[in-house]
Order: C-alpha cells, then structure tokens, then sequence
C-alpha cells in the first residue's frame, strides 16, 4: 500500500508540473502579461526557461528518474514563482485574497515535493534498508 500511495503522489506531483510546462508554450500571451503585471524582467526568457524545466522535470518524475534532484529544483522553482508571482503583500482585497491563497497552496506543494525528494534520495541510497 505504501507503493502505491507514493506512486500516485508521485504522478500527480509531476502532472501538475508537466500540464502547466506545457500551456507556458500554449498560451505564452497569457503568462507574459501575468509576468508584466508582476513587473518581471527577462520575461520571455524566463518564461520559456520555466516551461522546459517544468517539463522536463515532470517527465523525469513521471519516468520515476532523477526524481530527488528533479523534485527539489521544482521546490525552489515554486519558491521563486511563490516570491515573484503571488505576492500577495503588494495587493489587497480580492486580489490580495487570491494571490495568499495561490502563496499558500504552493507551500504545501513545496512541502509535497520536499516529501518526495527525501523519499526518493533515501530509496536511491539505501537499497538495503
């Protein structure tokens, strides 16, 4: 059962990485203005930077490979994106509201993929155990 509660957090971890990745590149419009709100720069690079690193992330994990490394570069992605994007101190109401919840929910997928990169780097290591 343990297999298959990691498994299916696993997938799901990288499915939220990988179908975002790919509308970077579907609806790149969107997400440049979303970064010019936000008053980002390098914003083209940036955006197609985070794209492939979400993509190919994802794919790893999905493939359960380099998921440790994978897991923990998608962690300090999220805490850039949390920093950058969802800065909820710089707006206030509904707005506001929206962006702390966004903040918040991404905490608790950076403490998901923390969880998953322990988990994974101690089953790469410690075969035995």
């Amino acid at each position: 059962m343990d297999k298959a509660f990691i498994t299916t957090g696993r997938v799901l971890l990288a499915l939220y990485f990988l179908l975002p990745g790919i509308m970077k590149f579907v609806a790149w419009d969107m997400h440049i203005a979303l970064m010019e709100k936000h008053q980002m720069m390098l914003i083209p690079v940036l955006l197609a930077a985070a794209g492939i690193v979400q993509i190919g992330a994802a794919l790893f994990i999905l493939a359960n490979r380099y998921t440790a490394i994978c897991a923990l570069v998608l962690a300090g992605m999220v805490l850039l994106i949390n920093i950058n994007l969802h800065d909820f101190w710089n707006f206030t109401g509904m707005e506001g509201a929206h962006e702390q919840q966004n903040f918040v929910k991404n905490l608790a997928i950076f403490a998901g993929l923390l969880l998953l990169a322990g988990h994974s780097w101690k089953g790469s290591f410690n075969r035995n155990n």
